[in-house]
């Protein structure tokens, strides 16, 4: 009986199960809730933490995407023998490290040289806090000891892995403020291959939605962020000619009503309406009520 050939390119890497890339995309959107938190109380400001991808690549095709210079952290990954991989974009690094400084995190010009020492070990904070949050993210298939092993900055001269070796790469996004960049995790293929039988047991129904304990933990940990608030009078439009001839003693008036509530923002988006008042010697806003969903 003839037999159809198929084409087969020994550069592609061994596919892993759908279902357990699956299980891997679920674990890690719980680690990038948990960095959300960890991070917002460790910088003092808002953070947002999303999972971008989940996919499999060569080991080259991983370190092709990376801009380079970039930091990058060789992981070992105890008790298993081989190295993960931490990347994180200069647009994140620069930002967070001039918010360690007791900056606003806010950098005028796009930075594109590596890291210093001096630096490098002021990151060393924050990479504790994602390493241990990527541990804890991973105890529910198995333990792993991710530690950092060696800092590199040229994606183009790593050699922890072979160029056609598999990979689970990560992609993350990174929100802090105005600030965004991306984080990357590449993941041995063959390790997550080890570790199947365990997915299949310990990962069959995962939780979806924050328990009790989950929102307290949240909670104690989100209360040292900073949250901007602005109450907003929306109005009047004048004219260039009105514009020029105001002089100091001039009533603009307002196109609101004296009943009409006054928008509260939080970080920008619209929460709760409002009501104008006075407070001992200080203008004050009075919430009345949530305002409606967009």
């Amino acid at each position: 009986m003839d037999t159809k050939a198929e084409a087969y390119d020994f550069r592609r890497p061994d596919r892993i199960a759908k279902n357990q890339l699956r299980a891997i995309h679920q674990l890690h959107e719980n680690f990038a809730r948990s960095l959300a938190s960890s991070l917002s109380a460790y910088l003092r400001a808002y953070a947002a933490v999303n999972l971008v991808s989940v996919e499999q690549l060569s080991f080259t095709q991983f370190t092709q995407r990376l801009p380079a210079p970039t930091t990058l952290i060789s992981l070992g990954m105890k008790p298993f023998d081989g190295n993960a991989l931490l990347e994180i974009n200069p647009s994140l690094v620069f930002p967070v490290l001039e918010m360690l400084l007791g900056g606003t995190g806010k950098v005028s010009t796009k930075i594109s040289r590596e890291i210093t020492e001096i630096e490098q070990s002021i990151l060393d904070g924050l990479l504790r806090i994602i390493l241990h949050d990527l541990r804890s993210a991973w105890l529910g298939v198995t333990n792993i000891e991710f530690s950092i092993e060696s800092h590199e900055t040229e994606p183009q001269l790593l050699q922890i892995l072979a160029p056609n070796e598999a990979v689970v790469a990560i992609s993350i996004e990174v929100r802090i403020g105005d600030t965004a960049g991306m984080m990357n995790i590449g993941i041995p293929s063959i390790i997550v291959k080890m570790l199947r039988q365990k997915f299949e047991q310990q990962w069959i129904i995962r939780r979806t939605q924050a328990t009790e304990e989950d929102h307290a933990r949240m909670l104690r940990l989100i209360r040292p962020a900073v949250i901007h608030l602005d109450a907003r009078l929306q109005g009047p439009t004048l004219g260039v000619d009105a514009l020029l001839d105001l002089k100091e003693g001039d009533i603009l008036a307002f196109d609101y009503p004296v009943g009409r509530a006054v928008d509260v923002m939080l970080n920008g988006k619209l929460k709760y309406q409002g009501e104008v008042v006075a407070s001992g010697r200080k203008r004050a806003v009075e919430i009345k009520q949530l305002a409606a969903a967009p």
